[in-house]
């Protein structure tokens, strides 16, 4: 069959074209600059003026170099957002460009090799699981559903501390809330309860990892962190796989099974279960939780006034004849009050788990490079002083309508980011819980 030549010529025409357009494009963003930022060392680059702490070593940056900042980190470059409108830029704007994930090798084997919510790309399976997450653990109508769970660990909790005190024994704070909040992610999963699992796990996960930043010796292990890592994922696994095959009540695990296969022949594995179990609930659901409510009760306990009107509060709305209920926290409003400010000054993430792009994009006239990391200083965000008056006074009236201060508006993107700081957990309601059955 003869081609018609007027359609071949007209094919080229637009090969042509689209390939001019194309080069025109590239050209016209590799023209464009990077985000300012320190040159760095050789080889290194900017790791020794990252430091240990980094949210506040990338936050002093910022002051000099801006809200968009680029580093390069050993051999990976890396771009900062330090305020909301540059983290806005990134994470509404392009997000679709910055919706994957980095491949850190401390989670690599307990992610199940990217497997989870947490650490995997943005793909059909992580919509599916997210997904069944939403629908039957943190929906509104699931989380209302695990209420009785986390009644009775938190009355556990309360005795348990009670019978300490009673005994003159120490109370450490961050012990008993990362059992307890261990133990209701347990037996919302499971009828077994779990205690001290993920210790090993979060320390791990948590060092600095030199072969993150130098691909090329991270098979020597300089530090022994993956072998580290490697033995909390074999016996971690070991727990799981039993966990699978034997519970028998009604749960968490058994909606997953549920929906394993979609109508678009999508499935969720085994694999994809234990990582959502091990490296997003266990391990982000229990240390950052109990971290921001030990600060809360921190503050609360250097500013007595603050502490004393939440008392009140409770003291009006609850009484002091029965117990809380989650019913009542709509009601506290200094409560949730209290709760924000707590995220916005003291979040257990400061720097956002890091985001990825595979492609080069333009943001605010910057060009980003290809396979670049995105950190979002949450932690600066919540100090800025040209959003929040007196930053680093720890004010709740500031959440307060009437107050003083007027409501800072928390649009719906920074209320996911506040989200993404503590990783995934039961959010407000179940550190309002905590906080008002520890102090009333």
């Amino acid at each position: 069959m003869a081609i018609d030549p007027y359609l071949a010529a007209a094919a080229a025409l637009c090969l042509l074209l689209h390939l001019l357009l194309r080069g025109f494009l590239r050209r016209s963003t590799s023209r464009l600059p990077l985000p300012p930022g320190p040159r760095g060392f050789p080889i290194i680059g900017a790791l020794p003026l990252v430091g240990a702490k980094a949210h506040a070593n990338l936050a002093r940056l910022a002051k000099r170099y801006g809200p968009i900042m680029f580093l390069r980190l050993g051999s990976h470059g890396c771009v900062v957002a330090s305020n909301a409108d540059a983290a806005r830029a990134f994470l509404k704007t392009h997000d679709a460009q910055f919706a994957n994930r980095p491949d850190p090798l401390s989670a690599r084997d307990v992610s199940y090799q990217r497997q989870d919510l947490v650490m995997a790309d943005y793909n059909p399976t992580w919509k599916l699981l997210r997904k069944v997450c939403s629908l039957h653990m943190l929906g509104g109508k699931a989380f209302a559903g695990w209420a009785a769970v986390r009644r009775d660990e938190f009355g556990r909790m309360i005795r348990s501390m009670h019978g300490l005190a009673t005994k003159g024994e120490p109370v450490v704070l961050s012990d008993v809330l990362v059992c307890a909040l261990a133990n209701i992610l347990g037996m919302v999963l499971e009828s077994n309860k779990f205690k001290n699992i993920v210790l090993d796990m979060l320390t791990g996960g948590a060092q600095f990892n030199i072969g993150d930043f130098f691909p090329s010796i991270a098979w020597m292990d300089l530090q022994g962190i993956q072998a580290k890592m490697r033995s909390v994922h074999v016996r971690f696994d070991a727990m799981l796989t039993k966990l699978l095959q034997e519970h028998e009540a009604p749960d968490f695990i058994d909606k997953l099974m549920e929906n394993r296969v979609t109508e678009d022949g999508q499935t969720i594995t085994d694999v994809n279960i234990k990582a959502l179990i091990s490296q997003d609930l266990f391990t982000a659901g229990t240390d950052t939780s109990a971290v921001t409510v030990e600060w809360a009760m921190a503050e609360m306990l250097r500013n007595p006034a603050i502490l004393k009107r939440a008392q009140a509060e409770a003291d009006a709305v609850v009484g002091r004849d029965r117990l809380l209920e989650e019913s009542d926290l709509p009601k506290l409003a200094y409560l949730q009050a209290v709760c924000k400010e707590a995220l916005r000054l003291h979040p257990s993430t400061p720097l956002s788990l890091p985001h990825f792009s595979y492609e080069e994009c333009e943001v605010d006239n910057y060009r980003i490079p290809s396979n670049s990391r995105l950190l979002v200083n949450i932690w600066a965000i919540g100090r800025d002083p040209k959003v929040w008056a007196d930053p680093l006074v720890f004010d709740p009236d500031r959440f307060v309508a009437g107050g003083e201060e007027p409501i800072h508006p928390l649009r719906s993107w920074e209320k996911d980011l506040l989200r993404e700081a503590d990783g995934h957990d039961f959010l407000m309601e179940k550190r309002s819980s905590t906080w008002r059955r520890s102090t009333g």
